[in-house]
């Protein structure tokens, strides 16, 4: 029987040994593309705000817009995969999350500016679990650690390079500009998977259009509950209360009533949007609440950081890009090192250790203050990347090497899930935070000026996150015995 020219039987015939490192090149430049598009815009939020006069609440959603629609559509890349498998997968995301970058960078109407967002994260939350998918069925045992540390070293590269050259472009350009950065990521994506990223399903299946169709009521359950957490963190803080703990007490039923439906498909046959399976493994409910936890101490310092340096220490957007650069680029070389070791290091060790020195990066920001030197803020913020670069190669496998290989494509957007959670949750809580301290100090963001109070408020806002951290330094222990755990290598 003849196979499909973009089947994975014939791309392995005609690529040999090194395919396997050119569907990982081809999803990391999609991967690169989606994360810059979630990170990039932080430097622009200011020069957005002053634009179209959004107070600090509404210029927040620019990126918990993002992240509400990564978080959600996570859920839905294994159905993705089995249904029309990887390549149309890939490359709709690659198409929508182009439309996203050009449709923010035309945008006339703040409105217009948050669908285009809201379109990016719905590509990026398809894409980013794929990519563990493959390395876990690709690449033998002792391999996954290195893959998983040239992946890591690629992607960060160009959210390490794009805040500095962001900064430059808003500075030159204005706001605008910085959407338009993913454009020839995403056309290059689009053009290496029509060459080497297969037509198949996750282990070398054909994708099944016939499928069971998706769980449309497990997806809005999980996106009512995520909406009604995130309003309901703002609400607590600006009031009304009585709206806060409605809303809060509403996420609370949509979770419930999420893990009931889940269960419920499970139990009838159904193949249900989170597969609660994974769950009954140790390790990978602790790498879960770990990645929960890390979720809302990095991204909301992705937030919070380029937001105290603009509006704190009074520093240009191209000032903050600039000395963001050495931190990622500390990052891209920390994290090959530490993949290396994660095939043979214990995976808390390596987690607790990245998970301590971020925590530090966040105390040591509370010594910052309008008479500290530049290079501080370099040194402090190079720490917390060493620290991110323990952590990123490290979780993802130690929670889901033990995990039965049927479970593979849930475990990787299931981790995903509830780290972007846990994102989406910090960019509000800083936000929230951060006004509340600022209130407490008898200041506001709206002030042109900068204060002491202000940098105080900052500083407490850092603490917090340092906070977290400890929290996910508990989770992280129970992370012990999965080195050396590994699934037996499998097709793509």
């Amino acid at each position: 029987m003849t196979q499909p020219c973009g089947s994975l039987t014939v791309l392995r015939e005609r690529y040999g040994e090194r395919y396997r490192w050119l569907v990982l090149f081809s999803v990391m430049v999609g991967t690169m593309a989606s994360i810059m598009s979630s990170t990039i815009v932080n430097v622009a939020i200011p020069d957005m705000s002053h634009y179209f006069a959004l107070g600090q609440e509404r210029a927040q959603w620019v990126t918990s817009g993002f992240m509400v629609a990564t978080t959600v559509s996570m859920l839905t890349t294994p159905w993705l995969l089995s249904r029309y498998g990887y390549r149309a997968t890939y490359v709709g995301a690659m198409v929508l999350l182009l439309a996203g970058g050009i449709g923010g960078g035309i945008a006339g109407h703040f409105g217009l500016v948050l669908a285009a967002r809201v379109a990016e994260g719905l590509a990026a939350g398809v894409v980013q679990p794929i990519p563990a998918v493959i390395i876990l069925y690709a690449f033998q045992p002792h391999e996954q650690g290195r893959a998983s540390g040239i992946f890591g070293m690629g992607v960060v590269l160009a959210p390490a390079i794009g805040p500095s050259l962001g900064g430059l472009l808003v500075d030159w350009f204005g706001w605008r500009s910085i959407f338009f950065m993913v454009v020839p990521f995403c056309l290059a994506s689009i053009t290496l998977a029509y060459k080497f990223v297969p037509t198949t399903a996750p282990g070398g299946m054909p994708a099944n259009r016939n499928g069971e169709p998706l769980d449309w009521r497990g997806l809005a359950l999980g996106t009512l509950g995520t909406l009604c957490l995130l309003n309901g963190l703002v609400a607590l803080h600006s009031g009304p209360y009585a709206q806060a703990i409605l809303l809060l007490g509403a996420a609370m039923l949509f979770v419930v009533l999420f893990l009931w439906w889940q269960r419920r498909m499970a139990r009838r046959g159904h193949k249900p949007l989170m597969d609660l399976r994974v769950f009954e493994c140790r390790q990978f409910a602790m790498g879960s609440v770990v990645a929960f936890v890390y979720g809302t101490a990095l991204f909301g310092s992705t937030y919070l950081l380029p937001v105290f340096m603009q509006l704190g220490l009074q520093l240009s957007a191209s000032h903050v890009g600039t000395i963001m650069l050495p931190s990622g680029l500390v990052l891209a070389v920390t994290i090959p090192l530490v993949g290396r070791l994660a095939d043979r290091a214990p995976t808390h060790w390596l987690v607790g250790s990245g998970l301590a020195l971020l925590g530090l990066s966040f105390v040591l920001m509370k010594l910052v203050d309008l008479q500290s030197a530049l290079w501080t803020l370099v040194l402090f913020a190079v720490l917390g990347r060493i620290g991110l670069g323990f952590i990123l190669p490290s979780l993802n496998l130690g929670a889901m090497r033990p995990l039965d290989k049927t479970l593979i494509s849930q475990g990787s957007s299931i981790i995903g899930f509830v780290r972007m959670l846990g994102g989406a949750a910090g960019v509000g809580l800083c936000g929230i935070v951060l006004e509340w301290r600022l209130g407490a100090h008898g200041d506001s963001l709206t002030t042109a000026a900068t204060s002491p109070a202000r940098i105080a408020a900052f500083g407490e806002t850092f603490m917090m996150l340092a906070g977290l951290c400890l929290l996910a330094l508990i989770a992280a222990w129970q992370l012990r015995g999965t080195a050396g755990q590994a699934t037996v290598a499998r097709k793509p």
